[in-house]
């Protein structure tokens, strides 16, 4: 599904060969106690994908923020209410550990994308900086 997205501009690949990557990032995550990755299944098949971050900080009195990243629908399941599901099963996350508040970032270029936060209730409140390292 990530190799499939040409507006993420992630680089993702199904080459075989890049496999151990995506192994070794499963592990990272499956081994931290603050991230988890959800898959979403339908007929037997993946559908859809994307992970959370509970990350607690000083501020906001040292409350706790639920961060999902790297949602993903699979492009033939769109428009099913796949991704209002696991958006509406990660604020339930974010219910269930008591945090303030639940965020998420979506690439500039992603118009469809930002209507449907937009919609689920999201509020483009921020500017994102970022600084590729490789």
């Amino acid at each position: 599904m990530f190799a499939q997205d040409d507006l993420g501009g992630h680089g993702d690949s199904a080459d075989p060969a890049n496999l151990w990557l995506y192994h070794a990032a499963f592990e990272r995550i499956a081994a931290s106690a603050n991230d988890t990755l959800f898959v979403a299944v339908g007929e037997g098949e993946v559908v859809g994908t994307f992970q959370t971050t509970l990350i607690t900080s000083m501020t906001g009195k040292g409350s706790s923020s639920l961060i999902i990243e790297a949602v993903h629908t699979r492009s033939d399941r769109r428009g099913l209410g796949i991704g209002a599901a696991m958006i509406g099963h990660a604020i339930e996350q974010g219910r269930v550990h008591g945090v303030r508040l639940v965020q998420l970032t979506s690439n500039a270029t992603r118009v469809d994308a930002h209507r449907f936060y937009t919609r689920l209730g999201f509020v483009q409140s921020h500017l994102g900086f970022k600084m590729k390292m490789r």
